[in-house]
């Protein structure tokens, strides 16, 4: 559980991308940039947890000025700004082979993330030519439903019937003593990685690393992946375009994305927390 301590002063700011910092075009929305230079302003560091790649985050380190660590692959993968590795969970290969087995006799695409690669069962399927322009590279096709072959950080299960993937999700979240973490990053991709290797874990682990109180972040974002570094943090934002189970999880809701809702949150519940703290001292 997050560290109960009243009144403690954010130092950090934990944010997610897609549905978060990036409206429905995946544009990064246009208060973003200069809400994150008012935390700076206010001594409150910033950085990113999220399903996504290093590739993928470079641009938004780059434009937000992130100095801190960054969780990637909801956290199988920690690196620095420069992209230097400093964490890395793989999933077990015997969990792996099952997981990408139930992901296939779903009935979904399988995508498979490695330290050095991303592959794909269907190259033609859906959502992979948006993450093959994002990533400046083609993605390489699936030679192997053999996981032992693999240094797997995270599976994905893919597919335009959410309700499909929700159910898949539920099912995998509730295997009794599991070695994984299963969690949507969005309606259309179920995230599995080891089971230490989730946003719960990240919150905690940058904790740690940067000698932050988890009552001293505040964390951000939209999808069930998000709930679990809500439970470990502070104060917990919910976007407005969230699901009502994540809202009814979060400390407080902020507009949605397509409104600017990440810059509202920064300055409402975030430097406007750290005004009324400064005021009562």
């Amino acid at each position: 559980m997050a560290d109960s301590t009243p009144q403690q002063r954010i130092a950090l700011v934990l944010s997610d991308i897609d549905g978060t910092l990036l409206d429905e075009n995946k544009n990064l929305t246009r208060g973003a940039p200069a809400a994150v230079q008012r935390l700076y302003r206010a001594g409150i560091r910033f950085t990113l947890a999220s399903a996504r790649p290093p590739q993928m985050t470079r641009d938004l380190v780059r434009v937000l000025q992130v100095r801190e660590p960054i969780a990637c692959f909801n956290g199988a993968l920690i690196v620095g700004p420069d992209e230097t590795i400093l964490r890395q969970l793989r999933i077990e290969p015997s969990d792996a082979e099952r997981v990408a087995d139930q992901i296939v006799q779903s009935g979904f695409d399988l995508w498979v993330w490695t330290d050095t690669d991303w592959y794909v069962s269907n190259p033609n399927g859906p959502h992979v030519a948006h993450h093959e322009s994002q990533m400046g590279r083609k993605a390489t096709p699936l030679p192997s439903r053999d996981m032992s072959q693999f240094h797997v950080l995270k599976l994905v299960g893919v597919s335009d019937d959410y309700q499909a993937l929700a159910e898949a999700e539920k099912k995998m979240a509730a295997l009794p003593h599991s070695s994984i973490s299963a969690t949507r990053s969005s309606p259309y991709y179920l995230d599995v990685t080891d089971a230490n290797a989730n946003k719960g874990q990240v919150a905690l682990t940058l904790s740690e690393m940067l000698n932050i109180r988890t009552s001293q972040i505040a964390t951000i974002g939209d999808m069930s992946t998000d709930v679990l570094m809500f439970r470990q943090t502070g104060v917990s934002i919910a976007m407005g375009n969230a699901s009502d189970d994540v809202k009814a999880q979060a400390k407080f809701v902020t507009k949605s994305n397509e409104e600017d809702g990440f810059a509202y949150a920064m300055d409402h519940f975030v430097l406007g927390l750290a005004d009324k703290q400064t005021a009562a001292d």
